[in-house]
Order: C-alpha cells, then sequence, then structure tokens
C-alpha cells in the first residue's frame, strides 16, 4: 500500500486468528464484494443464491462451491455501503475453523477477483473513507490489543471519539481566531484589526491549559495502555522470587536459599482488579564482589528508578527496624517519583502483634508470608489502591499515543510563539504564520494532516484483517 489513496480493489483476509478453531470469519470489503461471493455461494439445494438484491446486515446460510466441489456449509453475513465499518460492501463469511478451509475459500474468492488484504488496510480504508478519524483508529489496535480493564476503557473513550471531539474543539476555536486574521492580511494597508488581541490571549492561554493536561496525562496513560511497572527490591534471600510466584500463581522465577539465585530482572504481567501491573523481581541489593551479580545489583537500581510501585521486601527474622532503615534509605535514592511500599515477610502469626509494635513508625507497613500465601489478598488491593484509577473512571481525556503527545507538544511550541507575538504586538502575518503551525500539529492528531508516510507507520502495525 505505497499510495495511500481510495481505490476499487476488493480486498478479502481472515478476520479470525490464524490456526484451528471452532469456526473462522473471512472479510471481504469493496465494490465487488457481494458479486465475487456471489459466484460461489449456493443454497443447500445446491441452487446458485443471488445476494445483491438481499437486505443489509442480514445472514444467509449455505454452501461454498467451487468447480462442484462443495468446501464448507458457511453463514454469510451482507453489510451494505456506506452503512458499514469500511463504508464500503462488506461480506462476512463464518467458516468451520479448519486451516485448509479457511486457505481454498481465500484462494477461490482471490481466484474470482479480490485481492489479499495488506495489514489494516479494512480500518484505513474506514479512514480514508470518513467513518473514523486518524486517532479512531489507532484506538482501534489499543482495542484489540487492550488488556485490562482500565486499557478497554480508554481505548473504547479514544475509539468514540472521545478524544477527536476535544481536538476538534480546540482546533475549531483557533481556526475561528485564524480567519480573522487571515482577512486582516487583506485589508493590511487599512490597518484594521478584526481579531480581538485580548480575546486571543484568554483562548491562547485555555487551549494551552487544555494541552497542558493531555500531555500531562500521557504518563498515566502510557501504564494503562503498558502496565503498570512494580519493582520488587530487597537484600538477598527476602523471598522477592517467592514473592513474584505466588502473585503470579506459577513457578515463573527459581527460588532458592542460596544468596544471589536471581542476577537479572525477571518480569511478568498479572491483572488485579482490572488493572495491568508488570512485576519485576530484581537481583538482591547488596555489596558484593561478583561481578555477575554487581551487574545484577545496578540493574536493580535502574528498574526501581523507571517503576511506579516499589515494594521493598524483607524479611522480618533479620532486619530490626534500624536496619530497614538504613535499607529503605539506600532505596530511596534511587526512587525518583515512585511509590514505596514496604513489606515484611517470612512472619510467624505468634510474633505478628510484636512487629506491629516495632514497626508502627514506618507508614503503610504490610506483613506477609509469601511462603504460606498469609495476606496476599491484602498486598494486591493494596498495589490497587496505590494506583489511582479516578481519572480513568471520569470523563476526562487520557493520552495513550506517544504520537499524539509529539503533536501536542508541537501545537504547544506554536502557541506559545503565537503568546510572544501578542506580547511583543508582532505583525498579523507572522501570528497567523504561529496558529496555521498550531491548527496543522493538532490536525495530525486526526487525520485532517497527513501524508503517506505516517499512514504507513500507523497502519502497517495492525493485524491483517483489520
Amino acid at each position: 500500500m505505497a499510495n495511500y489513496a481510495l481505490n476499487d480493489d476488493t480486498i478479502a483476509a481472515l478476520a479470525t486468528p490464524q490456526g484451528f478453531g471452532a469456526i473462522a470469519v473471512i472479510r471481504l470489503s469493496g465494490k465487488q464484494a457481494i458479486s465475487i461471493t456471489e459466484k460461489v455461494f449456493y443454497t443447500k439445494k445446491l441452487k446458485h443464491k443471488t445476494l445483491a438484491d438481499k437486505a443489509s446486515h442480514t445472514a444467509h446460510f449455505g454452501l461454498i462451491i467451487e468447480h462442484g466441489v462443495i468446501i464448507d456449509e458457511v453463514l454469510l453475513t451482507i453489510f451494505k455501503a456506506p452503512h458499514t465499518y469500511t463504508g464500503e460492501e462488506i461480506v462476512e463469511i463464518s467458516c468451520h475453523g479448519s486451516v485448509f478451509i479457511q486457505q481454498q475459500i481465500l484462494q477461490i474468492l482471490h481466484k474470482h477477483g479480490a485481492r489479499p488484504a495488506q495489514p489494516g488496510e479494512y480500518t484505513l480504508r474506514a479512514f480514508l473513507n470518513g467513518k473514523l478519524d486518524l486517532s479512531q483508529a489507532e484506538a482501534v489496535a489499543d482495542l484489540i490489543a487492550s488488556n485490562s480493564a482500565t486499557s478497554h476503557q480508554v481505548a473504547m473513550q479514544h475509539m468514540r471519539g472521545g478524544f477527536s471531539s476535544k481536538i476538534a474543539i480546540l482546533r475549531e476555536n483557533l481556526l475561528n481566531f485564524a480567519s480573522l486574521i487571515e482577512l486582516e492580511l487583506d485589508f493590511s494597508e487599512e490597518d484594521v484589526e478584526f481579531a480581538d488581541r485580548t480575546d486571543l490571549r484568554k483562548l491562547i492561554h485555555t487551549i494551552q491549559s487544555i494541552i497542558d493536561k493531555l500531555i500531562g496525562s500521557f504518563d498515566l496513560g502510557n501504564v494503562i495502555k503498558n502496565g503498570i511497572p512494580v519493582a520488587i527490591v530487597g537484600k538477598p534471600n527476602a523471598g522477592k522470587s517467592t514473592l513474584l510466584n505466588v502473585l503470579l500463581e506459577e513457578d515463573r522465577a527459581i527460588v532458592s536459599e542460596i544468596p544471589g539465585t536471581t542476577r537479572d530482572t525477571i518480569e511478568d504481567e498479572i491483572i488485579i482488579d482490572g488493572v495491568l501491573f508488570r512485576l519485576i523481581d530484581t537481583a538482591g541489593i547488596r555489596t558484593t564482589t561478583d561481578v555477575i551479580e554487581q551487574i545484577g545489583v545496578n540493574r536493580a537500581f535502574e528498574v526501581i528508578k523507571k517503576s511506579a510501585i516499589v515494594i521493598y521486601l524483607f524479611d522480618t527474622h533479620e532486619l530490626s527496624r534500624g536496619d530497614l532503615e538504613l535499607e529503605v534509605n539506600i532505596v530511596r535514592e534511587h526512587i525518583g517519583t515512585s511509590q514505596l511500599l514496604v513489606v515484611g515477610n517470612k512472619i510467624d502469626f505468634e510474633a505478628l502483634d510484636e512487629l506491629k509494635k516495632e514497626f508502627a513508625d514506618v507508614p503503610n507497613i504490610q506483613f506477609i508470608s509469601a511462603k504460606e500465601h498469609t495476606n496476599i489478598i491484602e498486598l494486591k488491593a493494596t498495589l490497587v489502591s496505590l494506583f489511582d484509577t479516578r481519572t480513568v473512571n471520569t470523563t476526562d481525556t487520557i493520552v495513550t499515543n506517544s504520537r499524539h503527545v509529539n503533536s501536542l507538544t508541537k501545537a504547544q511550541d506554536a502557541l506559545q510563539k503565537v503568546n510572544e507575538g501578542l506580547n511583543t504586538q508582532i505583525q498579523s502575518d507572522f501570528l497567523a504564520l504561529d496558529i496555521r503551525y498550531a491548527l496543522e500539529a493538532l490536525g495530525e492528531i486526526t487525520g485532517q494532516v497527513t501524508n503517506d508516510d505516517l499512514l504507513g507507520n500507523i497502519f502497517s502495525k495492525f493485524c491483517i484483517g483489520k
């Protein structure tokens, strides 16, 4: 798809995952989707079935036959333009999930005039036909990839146009002023002002505030999309690998009584109450002469810096209150903006009351036994509470795409130049130029300003069939 322009090709591809399954869905889209399907679709009485006169959004049971050979019994659904996903005629063929059957039907459709679809071509056609804007199209990919309730919620909001509508309002308000300033250029010799500079300054301030909030939401949006990084750190043999295995409910990390067993980071994902966490088991933090182990320790500190939450795990039999403070302070030197959760491991129920008294002044400390699975449910609940989901549950827009952040930043830079121009009473033509830059940057988000390279970069990452 070197040239991203509408064409008359009809495309066909598997819309369900590759491999065996109960059923598979093959999707055609284009002007000839129905006519191509008619050539091979028959009723059970082996009579050719006309589909062109059937109503849109109707299902039909029959056979796929080629050269008198029955390939499969299928359920065929018709969607007529323009009320379809792509804005074109669409036919979906639900067949049995045999890989052989899937390939046979695809080969037959290709022979009769449909060509294989490229990655993301269905959604690209939806964009080119005005069914979706570019940010909504990207949200389709995010929705497919969503693996938690929060990432699903944000992707759904974007796909339904929540983010697009906010950008459209900003752009429309700015465009109104841009038109007035452009009008001033036509009357430059008469030295008149159609755009009130005070109102423009207020508008720029309002738009900048909104853009700042959108850019600021990316940190939250990024962890929602990719998972909240949680580093499990502590001294060797504190039980970090055991805790990782217990949280994941599988033996992901090697557990040994030998200090320094974990030499590198071990990472895996878990969903707790609809929130995706990326748990990272690190090498035990201690002074060592082992070169390989020291590399692991250094990597542990790197992980601490990049994590949203840091669990400092300590052995309640090994560390006193004073020792714990020294150890935690070492972690705090690397922690940045991460939230710290101190967890005492290997508790004995008989000594629990004494432990709570000894560590009473440690904020939000929790006590568990990873080996015995004691208080693990409470620890999971704490992890969820440390991730503030209130923003996700409101109507606020959360940016999850780095491309959008880049465009918002460019718009913000251009608006700052507009502000500076207003303060220095710059000429209207220079003011208009900076406003156009801001409009162009905002237009990149929704696809009002685009090019083939940008479209290629976005849609090549989609799966075939979507």
